[in-house]
């Protein structure tokens, strides 16, 4: 089985190598990384050109200017499916998602259509969130449950992993959203397709190095997408 970890940059250097390497080490058959780096001044995609190339299980793709986590996972999910892999993971640059439980949520993959790295699966495991973000974000899952019925408890997850059948069955090119409505949009179009969603529980602990690409813009696509979708279900849009 080929399988794929896509890691969205933007100003990650002091994170892209160690994340990498973490995610090497986990010695997973088949598993190639691909980072998609929108010209980090920084020069975070410079650092992964080093050791990226067409023999190597480190791939990349620079893009010219700063586009929005959604459609740098869409570009990913093209490029998984044009190469033939089997399985698309999508994980951040940052530690916050620990390389160890790719394994977990591989193997997950062979009971569900799309395995998603759970927060709140068992109670709260969040470390090092100052409280208005943990709010946030469990706030996010409630609000999307209430609106939309997803059966997750995790609705915002961006540690997650895809069967290929999900991604060729989703028109990715009417994927519009970015960060927390990006996640909230895939699953819903999923689900409502009838693809199967299942969690496994992590632990997310913040990140390391690096600063946060949490905005406010991004809170208010995500309050505004449930709606979106929901009412794009009600009249078959989906």
């Amino acid at each position: 089985m080929k399988s794929l970890v896509i890691i969205p940059t933007y100003n990650e250097s002091e994170n892209i190598l160690k994340i990498i390497e973490a995610i090497l080490r986990q010695k997973i058959d088949g598993l190639d990384v691909l980072v998609i780096d929108d010209n980090s001044p920084d020069g975070t995609g410079g650092i992964v050109e080093e050791i990226a190339g067409p023999q190597s299980r480190v791939k990349l793709i620079k893009r010219p200017t700063k586009s929005g986590l959604g459609t740098a996972y869409v570009r990913g999910f093209k490029y998984a499916l044009e190469h033939g892999y089997d399985r698309v993971i999508e994980m951040d640059a940052d530690f916050s998602h620990d390389p160890a439980e790719l394994s977990n949520l591989l193997k997950a993959s062979q009971t569900y259509d799309i395995v998603l790295g759970s927060r709140y699966i068992h109670g709260v495991n969040v470390v090092n969130w100052p409280l208005s973000r943990l709010i946030l974000s469990m706030g996010a899952s409630l609000y999307t449950k209430l609106v939309t019925g997803l059966p997750v408890k995790d609705c915002t997850s961006g540690f997650k992993c895809f069967r290929r059948e999900v991604l060729q069955n989703l028109n990715l090119d009417q994927v519009q959203s970015d960060g927390y409505s990006f996640q909230i949009e895939l699953n819903f179009k999923a689900w409502k397709k009838g693809f199967t969603l299942g969690e496994v529980p992590i632990i997310f602990i913040d990140r390391r190095a690096g600063t946060s690409k949490m905005s406010r813009k991004i809170v208010w696509e995500a309050v505004w997408m449930v709606w979106k979708l929901k009412f794009m279900s009600l009249f078959g849009k989906i």
